[in-house]
């Protein structure tokens, strides 16, 4: 089917801009950052800003290798801007600007190639044979195509994964919004010969500098998952060139690399490509281990409410199966949108349940995927015939359940008085009883049974009006409950660690050194300016605290004894505080804020503490690998 004439097309864009700003962008910098991870990319990027250093990320006075360099780059051009004071108070505007970013271009890239290139209805592409479907053929026209490319659109900004990561100061949305721009450029070269067959590449390298060579991998696989359901493996290597195309990914990303690895040498070495890659997948780091099948739940929950389409979209993607060898009937290659939709997302798939550590983020970069599934999958419409129109029975129960789960979540939010006295966060111990005071709970059940209701409404117009119906309520629910409560939980849990923060600043002495022990926020760090010992909760926290005081050397962190810096300011929590280890060293309190307490602590007396551990057998193990030590 032609394109969308370019005056509608313009409009429709810009409609989706309009809503992906609302998902992503209203209110982006009123709260804090969330711990533990974000502050520690936004602290990067903000050193360099103000050191002008642009190769390596270093976070606390120390390097920081996880990760390359591109979310930090953009942070930090946005931390570069004047008056950071007035319109960036908190930082988490700038922090948080590549990850909404690439989340609103992943909405305009969804909506733009449906925009372009109109998908036809699943039972027209699934059961086309290669006799009546030529490769040049255009797919039969779909009712509505500017609706479902606008369903595709907010089928990704409204998946619970996209909302939060969308929102959140680190690294997985940028690469997740890379590697989809990537592999739709691929599918638009392939689906369009007069496409550029380079367009894919550079941005392909520019993923590989947000996240690492993990981008190359979830690319290849998916063109070959892709070529193999097609029978088409030599038509894709024509159109895109992958040895030419590689040269190009390699040309944006190996320059830093090699600076880097020049710069900092076996530790970069073993810090990025040894414990943040290979390690990563071949072993459980951080007690991230999960089933072999961690992945599938994952998967229903980032497509809520609407993950009976996604299945049902999966499963008529990939077609009937035909032969061992090739098990599908290829198709034209401008109808096969959710034929690659469907290997992108089985790619992430695959991968990631074979890798040993795993993790929600991790799926992120599969839920543009699931996105186009999921409208193409609500194009079938509801008649009770079961004919071309109106599409098979599981169609119709998917799209019946799918309302049952958006009914099922309103009545929940609506029974929320019975349930939220259940919520026990040591870190904010009064939540729940300010939000069984609070009316935002009544407006997030208002939100989502007023999607049931059109829902259920709607359900016998034709697509993709329904899904558009169910949606836009759900747009709704984010400005107006979801940042509210977001808001809520940042003055309970942020609020505190930005008044410790602001004490150490107030309270400390020139040279005076600076320990956080038992919860750990890096964002201490973040807002005090301050290097901070980062200690936990066993006993050994005494020890390692006095002797890395005494031996540990930073950049704005120099060894000293007790003589020369007699004190140290300590931010302790209330249930650490209580330990034995840490009750009896006679602390000055200065100032409290919420489960936080500032101590000044004799160093004298910590030493004679420590001493008498020594004698029972404890010995500090602060000099032990930590591959992630800040």
């Amino acid at each position: 089917m032609p394109a969308l004439p370019r005056r509608q097309r313009r409009r429709l864009l810009l409609i989706t801009l309009v809503l992906g700003l609302a998902l992503f962008a209203w209110q982006l910098g009123t709260t804090g950052l969330v711990d533990e991870t974000p502050p520690l990319f936004a602290a990067s990027a903000r050193a360099m800003a103000e050191t002008g250093d642009w190769l390596i990320p270093r976070v606390n006075g120390l390097p920081r290798y996880d990760k390359p360099p591109l979310v930090y780059w953009l942070m930090g051009l946005v931390y570069a801007l004047p008056g950071q004071e007035q319109w960036n108070p908190l930082g988490t505007w700038a922090a948080r600007f590549p990850s909404a970013l690439a989340a609103i271009g992943v909405m305009l890239a969804l909506a733009d190639t449906l925009l372009r290139w109109s998908q036809p209805p699943f039972q027209a592409a699934s059961t086309a044979a290669p006799a009546a479907a030529p490769a040049d053929a255009s797919p039969p026209a779909t009712e509505r195509p500017g609706l479902t490319a606008l369903t595709a659109a907010l089928a990704f900004g409204l998946s619970p994964l996209a909302l939060a990561w969308g929102r959140t100061a680190v690294s997985d949305s940028l690469f997740s919004g890379l590697v989809a721009l990537a592999l739709l450029l691929c599918w638009q070269a392939y689906a369009d010969p007069g496409r550029p067959w380079w367009l894919p590449w550079p941005v392909l390298g520019l993923a590989v500098l947000a996240k690492g060579p993990v981008a190359v991998v979830l690319l290849g696989l998916t063109l070959l998952l892709f070529g193999w359901l097609q029978a088409d493996i030599a038509g894709l290597w024509r159109r895109l060139r992958p040895l030419r195309g590689l040269a190009l990914t390699a040309l944006v990303a190996a320059p830093w690399y090699l600076l880097a690895l020049y710069s900092e040498g076996q530790p970069f070495w073993d810090s990025f490509f040894g414990y943040h890659n290979l390690q990563r997948f071949t072993e459980v780091v951080n007690r991230h281990l999960q089933p072999w099948w961690f992945f599938v739940p994952v998967m229903l929950v980032a497509s809520l409410p609407v993950s009976p389409l996604l299945l049902v979209g999966l499963a008529r993607a990939i077609g009937p199966l035909r032969r061992s060898w090739c098990p599908t009937w290829p198709q034209p290659p401008a109808a096969s949108l959710a034929r690659f939709a469907a290997c992108w997302l089985l790619a992430v798939l695959l991968f990631f349940t074979a890798a040993a550590t795993k993790l929600p983020s991790y799926w992120l970069p599969a839920t543009p995927a699931a996105a186009l599934l999921i409208a193409l999958a609500a194009q079938t419409g509801w008649s009770v015939d079961g004919g071309e129109a109106g599409g098979r029975p599981w169609e119709r129960w998917a799209w019946g359940l799918s309302l049952l789960l958006v009914s099922g979540l309103g009545l929940a939010f609506l029974a929320a008085p019975l349930w939220l006295p259940l919520i026990q966060d040591p870190e904010m111990p009064t939540l729940a009883t300010e939000l069984r005071g609070s009316p935002l709970v009544p407006v997030v059940a208002a939100c989502w049974l007023l999607a049931a209701l059109l829902g259920w409404t709607t359900r016998r117009r034709r697509p993709p009006l329904r899904l558009l119906a169910l949606q836009l309520p759900l747009v709704l629910f984010v400005p107006a409950a979801l940042l509210p409560l977001w808001s809520v939980g940042d003055r309970l849990r942020g609020e505190p660690v930005r008044r410790m923060a602001a004490a150490l600043q107030r309270e400390g002495r020139p040279g005076e050194p600076v320990a956080m022990v038992g919860v750990l926020k890096p964002s201490l760090h973040y807002y005090s300016r301050r290097v901070v010992i980062y200690e936990g909760i066993g006993v050994e926290g005494p020890l390692n605290l006095a002797d890395r005081l005494r031996r540990e050397r930073r950049v704005g962190q120099r060894p000293s004894t007790p003589e020369d810096q007699p004190t140290v300011l300590v931010v302790i929590d209330q249930t650490t505080a209580r330990a034995p280890f840490w009750r009896h060293l006679g602390a000055s309190e200065l100032d409290s804020a919420g489960v936080y307490r500032l101590w000044r602590l004799d160093r004298r007396r910590l030493e004679d503490s420590v001493a008498m551990l020594r004698l029972k057998g404890f010995a500090p193990d602060w000099q032990d690998p930590r591959p992630e030590r800040y």
